[in-house]
């Protein structure tokens, strides 16, 4: 993966454009990695599972991107708590986020909402709802209902005071919120066909239980895998789209 702490320029380089929060190794920034090279983004990722200590301070950058991962939000771990103070101070300067599962969460919780254990898990290949709102279509497009991938047990129960809800589903009341510039998701947008067989090789004690329980809502391994054939590319699609709408967003260069 382009980007990371092997390969990242020294501190006095020119300014950073982005930083990648990665909370484990097994959750990698995926296509938001492929993105953020192609449109010529300068960015950093710290991935905390592999020692790495996150910045102290968000100010040097023009975005903050936060990833998923297998730990719950709620979980006491100091990285975890590391990365809300840095959501909360990328709030406080006007400095957009976006979040992808867990990342959606913590961003939650950094900013006054509340996160835990839902009734359904939703893993695999499922489709959410948007309304049709302006602020819906700008972040997901014109698609009512597009098909996601989703790997989460907890979700976010309680939005932050003046956050918005964009989208949900049957199991989950908040797939997508807003909050002035920020982005939070339920839904894994980054993901590619490697981090779902990655995932798959090792999909922890719980997923065995889920598949036969919620059979509605998590997918066995070959359906997930038939799933992606489908459903892969218009995955990619939005997550250009998604990805340009949080870029124009960014904070401008002239004052970082």
């Amino acid at each position: 993966m382009p980007n990371t702490a092997d390969d990242r320029q020294p501190a006095n380089h020119a300014p950073t454009d982005v930083l990648v929060l990665q909370h484990t190794l097994e959750d990698p920034a995926g296509y938001l990695a492929t993105w953020l090279d192609a449109v010529g983004a300068r960015w950093d990722v710290f991935c905390a599972e592999a020692g790495e200590h996150y910045p102290e301070t968000v100010a040097g950058y023009r975005a903050l991107a936060v990833l998923g991962g297998e730990w719950s939000a709620n979980d006491d771990r100091p990285s975890l708590r590391h990365a809300e103070a840095l959501i909360r101070e990328a709030d406080a300067l006007g400095i957009p986020v976006i979040g992808h599962c867990l990342g959606g969460q913590l961003m939650a919780r950094a900013l006054g909402g509340r996160v835990q254990r839902l009734p359904q898990p939703e893993i695999g290949w499922l489709p959410i709802r948007h309304g049709g709102s302006a602020a819906a279509r700008e972040w997901l497009g014109d698609d009512p209902q597009p098909v996601v991938y989703q790997w989460h047990y907890d979700g976010v129960v309680e939005l932050p005071p003046g956050a918005t809800v964009l989208a949900a589903s049957p199991a989950c009341a908040v797939q997508a919120y807003t909050l002035g510039p920020h982005l939070g998701m339920q839904f894994h947008i980054e993901i590619t066909p490697l981090k779902i067989e990655n995932w798959l090789g090792d999909p922890g004690p719980v997923y065995p239980h889920a598949v036969g329980a919620h059979p509605d809502t998590v997918q066995d391994p070959a359906a997930m895998r038939a799933a992606t054939a489908v459903h892969q590319a218009a995955s990619y699609r939005l997550a250009d789209h998604l990805y340009r709408a949080w870029q124009r967003r960014w904070r401008p260069a002239s004052r970082v």
